[in-house]
């Protein structure tokens, strides 16, 4: 039973965004300016992620369930780590423009639309759209973006996309039909089965699933359909468990553009950012209950109290009756080492 709400929670992910994915198409198609054609633009490839990145999801989760079915169970629960959340902020990309560029202000005013699409599992993300031209010197994102449910073993993806905002675009046609995806079966079931199928066509043209279940994305992402303003990976990186930090950090990127490309923007090659992480076993109760302290050197002298570990903390409470969060600990204990 459990398995089957969250097989329908992740189909209803998938439907709206389906949904979102219709508007996008819609709204492109009637853009007359060039600036909702860059923001309509974004909206379709943030959600074409989304779908694969959640079919991908989906994918793994029936994996799951047969090997159960076969016999191979779950692991214990007492085995598994806590998740937590993951934040993101102050998201800073260099610039280095030529001297005759920016001091001399020489040369074609080279402009681009840019955002950041962050991945982390079937979680996605998208920046606000920031325009970039040589009187820039770093390219900044303010937005703080936060992962929930997120084990030790992250992965989150920063793809940096690019689209030059000077060119002119011809009005977007059409989405063509779809192609049967026959590998998907029938697990989608015949309600939703074939609107989702036409919108993982359509997400696939800019993107494929790997074997694991993640998604990859070639260099140029926009759909053959859409012929608004094409979005392209500018550069990319991935950050683990590793790379959080009180403060902010450098890391490399990966580029994937070249000086040629109408998108192109001359980057350093590395970005700052703030990646800090918040296990839940530090923030909610491990475990709770009644328990005998010791309160003086007399091994005689003890008393009850009720208890809650929380992070490195016990707090201890006379009653577990209706205890609330704001009520005050009778004692607080640090727990600076573990004793056998």
């Amino acid at each position: 039973m459990a398995d089957r709400h969250q097989d329908e929670r992740v189909l209803q992910q998938i439907e709206r965004e389906v949904r979102m994915q219709e508007g996008a198409y819609k709204l492109l198609a009637a853009c007359s300016q060039r600036d909702q054609a860059l923001e309509a633009s974004k909206s379709l490839l943030t959600c074409n992620a989304r779908i694969l990145a959640l079919l991908g999801q989906l994918q793994r989760m029936r994996r799951a369930q047969i090997l159960e079915r076969e016999g191979h169970g779950r692991i214990s629960e007492d085995a598994v780590p806590c998740t937590g959340k993951v934040s993101l902020s102050d998201l800073r990309i260099p610039l280095m423009w030529k001297d005759s560029e920016y001091f001399k202000n020489k040369g074609e005013l080279h402009r681009c639309a840019v955002f950041c699409l962050l991945q982390c599992g079937s979680d996605i993300h998208d920046t606000d759209l920031v325009m970039v031209d040589r009187t820039l010197t770093d390219i900044c994102f303010e937005d703080a973006v936060v992962f929930d449910k997120v084990g030790p073993g992250f992965s989150l993806r920063v793809e940096l996309y690019s689209c030059c905002a000077a060119e002119d675009f011809p009005p977007a046609a059409p989405a063509p039909a779809p192609r049967r995806m026959s590998f998907l079966g029938g697990s989608l079931g015949c309600s939703s089965g074939k609107k989702i199928r036409a919108a993982f066509e359509s997400a696939s043209a800019c993107g494929s699933i790997c074997p694991g279940g993640g998604t990859a994305r070639p260099g140029h992402v926009s759909p053959p359909s859409a012929l608004g303003p094409k979005y392209s990976l500018l550069a990319q990186t991935t950050l683990t468990v590793e790379d959080v930090r009180e403060g902010f950090k450098t890391h490399d990127l990966t580029l994937s553009a070249t000086e040629d490309s109408p998108f192109w923007l001359p980057l350093y090659g590395n970005m700052c950012c703030r990646l800090v992480a918040q296990p839940l076993c530090m923030t909610q109760p491990a475990i709770r209950g009644q328990l005998k302290i010791k309160l003086e050197e007399d091994a005689d002298h003890w008393g009850n109290y009720f208890c809650v570990l929380i992070g490195q903390t016990l707090l201890c409470y006379g009653s577990g009756e209706d205890l609330e969060p704001e009520d005050e600990p009778l004692l607080v204990i640090p727990i600076t080492k573990v004793g056998f």
